[in-house]
């Protein structure tokens, strides 16, 4: 399955600290808006992103279409059929957005209760 760039999402209680934290370690801004309370941050290959207010803990994330510069992607796997996909293998599917095409979401967890994020934005 071709799930896309990963990153890990994590909420943050104060934006602009957890920004120079993570620059100190060498991250820098590839996206994301501060004003809209997010920011995606990038060293080398690793991408994170903090996110202020939109969910409560941290959770691992996939972006079908993008590489890991969110560059799209040639081929990928379409949100709806990992989705259907992770139905079809009895796994919880929760918070489901999007059309019959195009971007789409939805939140699965993990045997131990750990968040995952599928969401496509192309």
């Amino acid at each position: 399955m071709k799930l896309g760039a990963f990153s890990v999402s994590l909420a943050v209680r104060d934006l602009a600290k957890s920004r120079a934290f993570y620059e100190t370690l060498g991250f820098s801004q590839m996206g994301g808006d501060p004003d809209h309370g997010y920011l995606i941050m990038k060293n080398g290959d690793t991408l994170i992103g903090l996110f202020h207010g939109m969910f409560e803990g941290n959770l691992l994330t996939f972006n079908p279409g993008w590489d890991q510069a969110a560059q799209p992607l040639d081929a990928f796997d379409d949100v709806r059929a990992i989705r259907d996909t992770v139905a079809a293998a009895g796994y919880p599917v929760e918070q489901e957005a999007g059309e019959a095409s195009g971007p789409g979401s939805f939140v699965t967890r993990d045997p131990d209760g750990n968040v995952i994020l599928i969401d496509q934005h192309r």
